[in-house]
């Protein structure tokens, strides 16, 4: 599975792969950079140097799933929701997140939890959706904001590009669909090497002007520091000038919710069996019919009441959440049809992003889906 463009990495596995191993490959795929405030995402539990022996992927780490990762032989655990969310001041074992916690600890158990940082990346949990309902032409729902930088740098015109080389070889230059970004613009760099410089050009305590390039490249925060290092190490001169400047910009490949279209138009009742059959919701809530045909659909999984405004700028028809509360309802005005489909539907498909990319990168022990429906909310049938 491709992630963005500008996260591509070849992340090679060893005969003895560690935990902290896991982190980075985790890093790749959804950096925890992009979390939102209020979460608590990365190792939760673990040593970064323990050798893993397998990885159990789940919904949410439970006591159970805990037990279910003893009996597989795998000593990491790999969850979309962290178990540890409110911080923990004391482990008497008096509730379900302490007992689960104190049996990893015992049994040598690392915890990884992705959650929001998944719930914001392009191939997450929302394009999951977007994947099963069979939208095409999707787009972020609420792209992020201030998570772009600028990057200028000066280079003489004899490695101009091979400095661009490397900066788009680090990630820099990547706009949606577009790699390999840059501008550039020539002019006359003007310095004095003091005594202890080694200058690349011209002679120490002597003016020099050289002919060269302003590259810019737009980088995502992520990158940042595999950036400079690329440009460091490409740059013929012995202290490079550069610049990084921090961009107001929203970034579209990053941000909750997603937006597409359905190959063909659709009754509201059709679409919501559709709905209910693709994520085996049993028990859908919706607002009142609008009278229009289904085309546009705007999903968010999990809780996503705050985005039902954007769905209506957005010119959705119809919006695919969880956990809307009554007052919800109203704001749907009679111009878009929100459905509640239950929290943990709207993830169902979770998991199995993570097993396709865990599995694909680590070939040299189990990686093994729960196989523990944690959903904690049951339906009288």
């Amino acid at each position: 599975m491709t992630i963005f463009v500008f996260y591509q990495s070849q992340y090679l596995t060893t005969m003895e792969t560690k935990v902290k191993d896991i982190v980075k490959a985790m890093e790749l795929l959804s950096p925890t950079l992009y979390a939102e405030d209020f979460d608590n995402v990365g190792l939760l539990v673990g040593n970064p140097s323990s050798i893993v022996t397998g990885i159990l992927i789940a919904h949410d780490c439970t006591e159970m799933v805990v037990d279910e990762a003893i009996e597989k032989g795998a000593n990491v655990i790999v969850a979309f929701h962290p178990i540890i969310f409110n911080g923990l001041k004391r482990l008497t074992g008096s509730t379900y997140v302490e007992r689960a916690v104190m049996k990893a600890i015992r049994h040598d158990i690392a915890i990884y939890a992705i959650h929001t940082a998944l719930d914001n990346s392009w191939e997450g949990v929302n394009e999951g959706m977007c994947r099963a309902l069979g939208l095409k032409d999707k787009k972020i729902l609420i792209p992020q904001k201030n998570t772009l930088y600028r990057l200028t740098t000066y280079v003489p015109s004899s490695h101009t590009d091979a400095v661009r080389t490397a900066l788009a070889a680090a990630g820099a230059g990547s706009i949606g669909d577009y790699d390999s970004c840059s501008w550039t613009v020539r002019g006359t760099g003007r310095f004095r090497g003091k005594e202890g410089a080694n200058p690349y050009v011209g002679s120490i305590g002597q003016l020099h002007s050289e002919e060269e390039d302003i590259i810019n490249v737009v980088l995502p925060a992520h990158l940042k520091s595999s950036v400079i290092n690329h440009l460091l190490t490409s740059h013929p001169y012995e202290e490079p000038a550069y610049e990084i400047v921090a961009l107001e910009n929203k970034n579209h490949r990053i941000g909750m919710g997603m937006i597409g279209h359905l190959p063909m138009a659709m009754e509201e009742k059709e679409f919501l069996e559709l709905v209910r059959d693709t994520f085996d919701a049993r028990g859908i809530r919706h607002s009142s019919f609008t009278g229009k045909k289904i085309k546009k659909v705007a999903v968010l999984g999990g809780s996503g009441s705050f985005a039902i405004g954007s769905a209506r700028r957005a010119g959705a028809d119809a919006f695919i959440t969880a956990d809307l509360k009554y007052h919800d309802y109203f704001a749907a005005e009679g111009d878009i049809l929100l459905a509640d489909i239950g929290h943990f539907e709207s993830e169902r498909f979770t998991k199995n992003i993570l097993w396709d990319y865990i599995s694909e990168k680590f070939t040299n022990f189990a990686v093994c889906l729960s196989d523990i429906d944690t959903n904690p909310i049951n339906y009288l049938q």
